[in-house]
């Protein structure tokens, strides 16, 4: 027979086991709620971006574009010289013209790339057809500059949602992969036939505005999604590592990463031993002061920067500037 003492501890087992398993279900659930959260939270701000960004375009559009008969590159670029040529609706082109470029980003980037950009591209030519954008300039130079910054707007806020307003960008990531082309050079070159084009078709003055017009949304593009903030990251090697870490822990309130490395060649030729390598980001207005601070403790000491586009979680983000 079994005795009370052992059923007792089985018993007991049982139930710390149960009790270990409604805590996993719970850190569970928890963590599956939180999931949740996080991506109803992403597809919220994605669609807002989605949304202001083809307004934004739209407004570029018809209100600066259109009535002055410029075009911008890309797809967008050719439903609009298409329309100069056809009088055809520019909102039913642009949907046409992007579905090739559509069905390309299907099979390269994916189902909710694909809603992502159609719902963009869908919104953009709804708005155009719909919208009472006013006319706001004829003069050509301000329709140039302003034509664009506002559609390139548009096209930023879109990428920062997770879509695309002009599918020619799929072209380029695709054009990239299956040869040695970068996704620069495909732009260019998809673009320099859509403004010969241009040339032809409106005259050399309407394609030179037109590319004053690309740069200047592709300039804004660039601000739009690279962001007014930019980092720059530090690897400083040094012997002083120890007094390099404090100073930039407790005179800039930075946080920093310390590798672990090994001497090489250098100065006093192939010298073996560990070196401490530290890591750091600060912003550009605290750039010069880091760099002071390295000089006097260590004027020796070897120093790589490199452009930071953006960061996320840390303390650069968190933490004021220190005086």
């Amino acid at each position: 027979m079994i005795s009370s003492n052992r059923i007792t501890t089985i018993i007991s087992g049982t139930k710390k086991k149960e009790a270990a398993q409604e805590g996993e279900s719970a850190y569970q659930l928890a963590k599956g709620l939180y999931q949740l959260r996080v991506f109803v939270i992403s597809w919220i701000k994605d669609l807002l971006f989605l949304i202001s960004g083809f307004i934004s375009a739209g407004f570029g559009l018809k209100g600066f574009l259109l009535p002055n008969h410029f075009i911008d590159g890309g797809a967008t670029g050719i439903s609009l010289l298409i329309n100069n040529l056809t009088g055809f609706s520019v909102s039913i082109l642009l949907m046409l013209v992007n579905i090739p470029f559509i069905f390309l980003g299907y099979r390269m980037l994916g189902k909710v790339f694909v809603f992502k950009a159609a719902f963009a591209i869908a919104g953009l030519a709804i708005v155009v057809a719909v919208f009472p954008y006013p006319i706001i300039t004829s003069d050509k130079l301000l329709v140039a500059v302003f034509g664009g910054f506002f559609l390139g707007v548009g096209i930023g806020l879109a990428v920062r949602g997770g879509g695309v307003l002009d599918g020619s960008e799929i072209l380029a990531i695709f054009m990239s992969k299956k040869t040695s082309m970068t996704l620069g050079d495909v732009i260019m070159v998809f673009n320099i036939i859509v403004f010969s084009f241009a040339a032809y078709i409106l005259g050399m003055e309407s394609a030179l505005y037109s590319i004053l017009t690309y740069l200047s949304a592709s300039k804004t593009v660039d601000f739009i999604i690279e962001g007014i903030e930019e980092y720059t990251g530090f690897t400083i090697i040094s012997p002083k590592s120890n007094e390099i870490s404090q100073m930039i822990i407790e005179k800039m309130g930075r946080g920093i990463t310390v590798y672990k490395g090994e001497r090489g060649f250098g100065k006093r030729g192939y010298v073996n031993a560990d070196i401490e390598i530290i890591f750091t980001i600060v912003t550009r207005l605290e750039i010069s002061r880091l760099r002071t601070e390295i000089e006097a403790i260590d004027p020796n000491a070897f120093v790589v920067m490199q452009s930071v586009k953006d960061t996320k979680g840390g303390m650069i983000k968190k933490r004021p500037l220190k005086e």
